[in-house]
């Protein structure tokens, strides 16, 4: 389902739900089974793939890959520019979070990074550095906790 008020650009599967108020362009690839709540973007060079649930606020940005069963919280942040500036060029560095991994609402992921396997985020950290597989990560700058 598409709703009447997104502008999904893009070919998504019929089990794949885009709520409202979502811009998603053209090249972005989307799964099965997704749920894309509304207020979210998603630009070309994104990759979800299925049963993969973001809630809303979240934007996707080129060079951001999101494999099955991934759960992303309302209003996640990413980035995909290590050092930005206005109308310059940057070198892309891209961002995966691997299969079954959990992203806390409020929480802020820099690029260039890969948060493993089941590994869960809490709500509000901001990840600086990779996250293993199976680790829960907290905090500001986050940090490993019961692992």
């Amino acid at each position: 389902m598409i709703h009447p008020l997104s502008d999904c650009q893009a070919r998504v599967p019929e089990s794949t739900n885009i709520w409202q108020f979502c811009v998603v362009l053209p090249k972005a690839k989307i799964g099965e089974n997704c749920n894309i709540c509304s207020h979210c973007l998603i630009e070309n060079e994104v990759e979800i793939g299925d049963n993969v649930t973001v809630k809303s606020g979240v934007q996707l940005w080129d060079g951001i890959k999101i494999e099955d069963n991934v759960f992303l919280g309302a209003n996640v942040s990413f980035t995909n520019d290590k050092y930005p500036h206005s109308k310059q060029t940057f070198t892309l560095l891209p961002t995966i979070i691997k299969k079954g991994a959990s992203i806390g609402a409020g929480s802020t992921i820099l690029c260039g990074i890969t948060i493993g396997e089941n590994a869960m985020i809490g709500a509000g950290s901001v990840v600086t550095k990779s996250v293993p597989a199976g680790e829960t990560w907290v905090g500001n700058p986050a940090r490993p906790i019961n692992n």
